[in-house]
């Protein structure tokens, strides 16, 4: 489906790809953003999945939170640290000493929550020489390349999102002990409707999603290999290269996202703000 038209006036949007993801420059984050730049800056979220904000200032933590409040009410990782004095800020960070990095397979942020994140918006600060690359995938393309007969089984199905086996002693070597920590699992459909563009995108993903309810544990387990595999398809992703201070602000209802850890041992570090969403429904 093509991009709708929309026009500027406060921002500069440059399209990454033709099907996904824009550069916008033009606006200070840190210096803090009007009504009018907010409404064009929300209208080219819905229009580009991804945005990549270039030219930066390093956004002072309680900018960002701000900037984050002007979507909706912000969401609470149930597992990660949050940075010292501000709890509503998630610390991106991985090191010689790390022994996992975030984000390093396909999802979607925290998909789950019963009320997962709307999007999800990530400064880094520091960055290794080369590597630390962000690949984003676009899930409104993933369920338009399906057949008409595998939409038509997919519609009305739902799956399991499950977080134990990733959140369980991942963030031990940041001082958070698994007693103090949530580990949600929700069920969603297969099939989402944006609340916003009214589109239709696949909502699962390779970290997550463990199960589809209505189907036996042999056809879930290879019907979900098959959606992983076809979601992750080249044609349906772009890969983006982080320069300092760059802030990408993602849509988890209609992208997955995977973070490359191919820079170790050399750091990575950034802040990020998660707005929380809606109850998925198809």
């Amino acid at each position: 489906m093509a991009t709708p038209a929309v026009s500027y006036s406060k921002i500069e949007i440059r399209p990454y790809a033709p099907n996904l993801g824009a550069e916008v420059r033009g606006i200070s984050l840190a210096h803090g953003v009007s009504a009018q730049e907010f409404d064009e800056i929300r209208k080219a979220f819905l229009a580009h999945q991804v945005l990549f904000f270039r030219d930066q200032e390093e956004i002072p933590p309680g900018r960002h939170i701000e900037f984050g409040r002007m979507f909706g009410e912000l969401h609470a990782h149930p597992a990660a640290p949050a940075m010292e004095g501000y709890p509503e800020i998630f610390e991106i960070h991985a090191h010689k000493e790390s022994k996992v990095a975030n984000g390093e397979f396909w999802h979607s942020d925290v998909s789950c929550d019963e009320i997962p994140p709307l999007g999800t918006m990530l400064q880094l600060h520091i960055l290794p020489p080369s590597g630390g690359d962000t690949m984003f995938s676009d899930m409104y393309a993933a369920w338009e390349a399906l057949s008409a007969p595998m939409q038509n089984m997919l519609m009305g199905l739902t799956a399991t999102h499950e977080s134990a086996h990733v959140y369980l002693g991942r963030y031990a070597d940041r001082g958070q002990d698994d007693n103090n920590i949530s580990c949600p699992s929700a069920v969603h459909p297969i099939v989402r409707t944006h609340p916003d563009t009214k589109r239709q995108a696949l909502y699962i993903n390779r970290t997550f999603t463990t199960r589809i309810n209505e189907l036996s544990a042999t056809e879930s387990r290879v019907i979900l290999e098959m959606l992983f595999g076809h979601c992750e398809q080249i044609e349906f992703q772009i890969r983006f290269r982080w320069s300092h201070n760059d802030m990408a602000f993602w849509d988890n209802r209609c992208c997955m996202h995977r973070a490359i850890w191919d820079y170790w041992p050399e750091e990575r570090k950034g802040r990020r703000v998660t707005i929380k969403g809606d109850r998925p429904s198809c």
